[in-house]
């Protein structure tokens, strides 16, 4: 399958459909937490319309040209959230499943960290490759043939601020 190309609008309008999937299954959750950075647009969407409390992982797991090499997976040492303690219903949010192996390791890493119990943990992506590991329970597009992914904020990866300047000019100088 050849690579898979995302504009904004289409990305954006990918959310909604997450986010009226989840409203459709009548599943109530306390607390959404994004695994950043991909799941960092989605968890902040998702938390405004559904006015529940976002708390932010950061995991990294692809380096190399292009951050398309696939390596161990880091985990940051805390969460990020204003909330003095973790929902009990989580909906775990991420940009697409690849391997699964995040998504996997993130529910354990999530019960360990929670100082109260959690109830239950439930996951949404955008995007469901069949080489993962793990399904979520909620997806918009199952993808059967595991394509690359080229998401509409991927030009930032291969841009400095020079760049930027560049692109812009000097407008922005006070």
């Amino acid at each position: 399958m050849p690579d898979l190309y995302v504009s904004w609008s289409d990305y954006h309008q990918k959310i909604e459909q997450l986010a009226a999937q989840v409203h459709q299954s009548s599943w109530k959750f306390n607390q959404i937490v994004c695994i950043a950075r991909g799941g960092l647009r989605v968890g902040d969407i998702l938390s405004r319309i559904y006015k529940q409390p976002l708390a932010i992982l950061a995991t990294s797991s692809y380096s190399g040209s292009g951050k398309q090499e696939r390596g161990n997976l880091i985990f940051s040492r805390h969460l990020t959230m204003t909330t003095e303690n973790l929902g009990s219903r989580i909906l775990l949010v991420d940009d697409l499943v690849d391997s699964g192996i995040t998504l996997e390791q993130t529910i354990p890493w999530l019960k360990e960290y929670s100082d109260a119990p959690i109830e239950e943990i439930r996951a949404a992506v955008i995007w469901y490759k069949a080489c993962s590991v793990i399904a979520p329970d909620y997806y918009v597009d199952y993808l059967p043939d595991n394509p690359w992914i080229h998401q509409p904020f991927e030009p930032y990866e291969l841009m400095s601020p020079a760049d930027l300047v560049a692109v812009v000019g000097d407008s922005c100088a006070i």
